[in-house]
């Protein structure tokens, strides 16, 4: 019988070991989450691919074709208007410019320099020179700047359903 009780003392000593091991566990993932602030619709973090890989994907695509996608990029530039698209860093000295899905929701004017998640549609546009007048003058550019802008671009462009803003 004491062979008994000392096995069984033996046992929950270890699970009571092993749950306490688990609570710190959870508290020290708890304490590396990130924190996100959430724009549009309600999306998640998981399975975003980062700028480098998106950008790869963007060279094998033609003007007109579109994917389905989740990126995590840097942003490089907001519109200082309404805050209605932004430039996100592809990591390789290309940008994608993001316009927000029916214009329904936009961005603070203050985030250049943070990270986002965007979840939405990815494809290769051909912008016409009105059009990249319009986003010089958003971002706050000069007359002279704006009047230099004399032949449309093909851009990587995504229409984002929903971001994610690291806090």
């Amino acid at each position: 019988m004491r062979k008994v009780v000392l096995a069984l003392a033996v046992v929950f000593s270890i699970v009571a070991c092993k749950e306490a091991k688990n609570e710190e566990a959870v508290e020290v993932a708890k304490e590396m989450a990130v924190n996100y602030k959430s724009f549009g619709e309600e999306i998640i973090a998981d399975d975003a691919i980062d700028a480098k890989s998106m950008a790869e994907h963007y060279k094998a695509m033609n003007v007109g074709d579109s994917i389905n996608s989740k990126m995590i990029a840097k942003v490089d530039a907001v519109c200082q208007s309404k805050g209605c698209w932004m430039k996100l860093d592809l990591d390789n000295g290309e940008q994608v410019m993001v316009k927000f899905k029916d214009y329904g929701f936009f961005m603070p004017k203050n985030i250049a320099g943070q990270e986002v998640i965007v979840n939405g549609k990815a494809y290769v546009n051909e912008v016409s020179v009105e059009e990249l007048r319009h986003y010089a003058e958003d971002a706050g550019k000069s007359t002279e700047e704006i009047a230099l802008i004399t032949e449309s671009k093909k851009t990587y462009s995504f229409e984002a359903d929903g971001v994610l803003l690291v806090e």
